[in-house]
């Protein structure tokens, strides 16, 4: 019996330094936030420093993805209806095929409810934005 080994990649894509973005719609604002990481611990850190210095903002939603092939990723919500907010972020993460980097994005709910697919676009280009 033939066995197969899993190739690992020797090259993989990531981001180096952290960055920003910023998505405004019908008054809600979205400050993206995108950082490189190895690690769950730095993820938590990161995520309660944001919470910590945006602390009245509505929701916080992040996705990441670690490990050279994006085995190990998380996203959350955070209060927004399910799969409109951190679902878009991971498949940006996807669609660049970053690997080690979260998203974290802070939305200030500016009084007019965009709707999932509004939701689902400004998270996208929120997100984008960031990377």
């Amino acid at each position: 019996m033939e066995t197969q080994k899993t190739a690992i990649p020797d090259c993989f894509k990531s981001i180096s330094e952290p960055s920003a973005g910023l998505f405004k719609d019908n008054g809600s604002k979205f400050l993206a936030f995108a950082y490189p990481v190895t690690t769950e611990e730095e993820i938590k850190n990161i995520i309660q420093q944001l919470k910590k210095e945006y602390f009245d903002a509505r929701h916080h939603c992040y996705a990441y993805r670690l490990g050279h092939t994006g085995a190990t990723w998380r996203m959350n919500d955070d209060g927004e209806p399910s799969g409109t907010s951190a679902m878009p972020s991971l498949n940006v993460l996807e669609g660049y095929d970053l690997v080690d980097v979260i998203v974290v994005i802070t939305r200030y709910f500016g009084g007019t409810l965009l709707g999932t697919g509004g939701l689902v676009r400004a998270y996208t280009a929120a997100a984008s934005g960031a990377i």
